[in-house]
């Protein structure tokens, strides 16, 4: 058994302080990986499922071979590896805050996503998704304008519940028209929430897209013994 608490790293932010921390959990009877900001809970290796359905279900329904895909939010990567889990990915984008994430990664502190820094389809950005998807210049700086196949994005707690203020302008129509013009036509839009359904949010999605869903996603929650869920968005420009 390993000890049983540790600090793997912190950095001060705009947002406030981001830490990353292991700890063993005599329940499971094994280390979880957790991020924090400040005090608020961001991720835990313990739940991952809907992580892992973000990128599932979201290039699922995205058509296409060479696709080249957006990931916002990097966290403890468990997106951004299913991504990889796909054959027809040609290069996938990893749009992340703050660099103190990315060093993590870079410095292999994750065991389940060790080598994902390395990938030679992966290129970690240390940018603000929100402002890179209201630009014209885009994802990548390297090609202003540069269109994708999907965006995937799992940064907020929800479209109602967001980590900075300033996020809550992507969550309107004119944020999402501002985000659909980095998307290729047939492209897909799909994120997480760590809520309900949303109608209000849902039928904004459907201003700007098409063939838009919000899917729930269950899983086990070993702590209270019952199951948890999350919600993943989708929606396809036309």
């Amino acid at each position: 058994m390993s000890a049983r608490f540790e600090e793997l790293g912190w950095r001060q932010t705009s947002m406030g302080e981001i830490s990353l921390r292991r700890r063993f959990d005599p329940t499971v009877r094994a280390d979880v990986f957790e991020v924090k900001l400040d005090d608020e809970f961001l991720m835990s290796s313990l739940f991952t499922v809907a992580e892992r359905e973000l990128a599932r279900r979201g290039l699922s329904r995205t058509p296409g071979s060479d696709l080249d895909v957006v990931v916002g939010g990097l966290g403890l990567g468990y997106t951004a590896r299913e991504v990889l889990e796909d054959s027809r990915i040609r290069t996938l984008t990893v749009i992340e805050f703050s660099d103190a994430v990315i060093d993590w990664h870079r410095r292999e502190l994750l065991p389940d996503t060790a080598g994902l820094a390395i990938e030679p389809k992966v290129s970690l950005r240390c940018a603000d998704f929100f402002v890179a998807a209201a630009g014209a210049e885009g994802f990548d700086p390297r090609s202003p304008g540069r269109t994708f196949d999907a965006v995937l994005l799992d940064i907020d707690h929800s479209p109602r519940h967001v980590l900075h203020h300033p996020h809550a302008a992507f969550y309107t129509r004119k944020g999402l028209q501002q985000l659909s013009v980095h998307l290729r036509a047939g492209g897909t839009f799909a994120m997480w929430s760590d809520e309900a359904p949303d109608p209000d949010f849902v039928a904004i999605l459907a201003d700007v897209f098409t063939d838009v869903a919000a899917e729930r996603v269950f899983f086990d929650n070993p702590l209270t013994r019952g199951q948890a869920s999350a919600t993943i968005y989708l929606a396809t420009r036309a």
